[in-house]
């Protein structure tokens, strides 16, 4: 596998971790969050959430020459739909809290690390079911040995959470002046963050009932 195949790998996997289910999700899963290693942790998750189960599943079709049946893959989007409703819903109830929220000075205590990483890994591992089945038929399509094929799908895998880091950072930067901002300027950013969630939740899913139901 030649260095230009790879790269185009990775940028592939970076590409897709700025889709907008993917940015509706992150932006609510730091809702709330206070910036800094808690939050690029959360993306951190993600990543590793959705490149293990593109690996896993998408290797196991690949070897067999399989597809994932159309019920199946339907399922699982509906499945990633509603998870953003929820993600959407959680987050607009975090936001509207957060104005009520007392401002402690200091360092905020320090969270256990597995509740600041089961839920973004759920996520993602959710968001790599969702995909695995159209990467696996896009690198059968272009990579003849398991081996190339597999190294393919795990270097969109990086490659989707190093997006992943990036844009979490990114989008926590208005957090970091948070006590400038103030706490209803905050609350409005999360509440819209999150309700555009919901959209794309609903946007996403209502097609796909309308599909397996035989309406479309």
């Amino acid at each position: 596998m030649t260095l230009t195949a790879c790269a185009l790998g990775l940028a592939a996997g970076v590409r897709h971790a700025f889709e907008p289910d993917h940015l509706a999700a992150v932006s609510t899963l730091v809702t709330g969050a206070r910036p800094g290693r808690a939050t690029l942790r959360f993306a951190a998750a993600w990543g590793a959430g959705h490149g293990a189960v593109l690996l896993a599943v998408g290797g196991v079709l690949f070897a067999l020459r399989a597809e994932m049946p159309a019920r199946v893959a339907d399922g699982l989007e509906l499945l990633v739909a509603f998870m953003l409703v929820v993600l959407g819903v959680r987050g607009i109830r975090r936001a509207r809290a957060e104005p009520r929220r007392p401002v402690e000075p200091g360092p905020a205590p320090a969270a256990p690390a597995a509740s600041l990483t089961a839920l973004p890994f759920l996520v993602g591992t959710l968001h790599g079911l969702a995909g695995s089945g159209g990467l696996t038929a896009v690198v059968a399509a272009e990579q003849p040995s398991l081996a190339r094929g597999l190294l393919t799908m795990g270097l969109y895998g990086l490659g989707a959470a190093a997006g992943m880091v990036a844009l979490a950072g990114v989008a926590t930067l208005p957090l970091r002046r948070r006590q400038a901002a103030g706490a209803r300027a905050l609350a409005a950013v999360g509440t819209l963050a999150s309700g555009v969630s919901v959209v794309v939740g609903l946007a996403w899913g209502v097609p796909v009932v309308h599909r397996m139901l035989g309406w479309a």
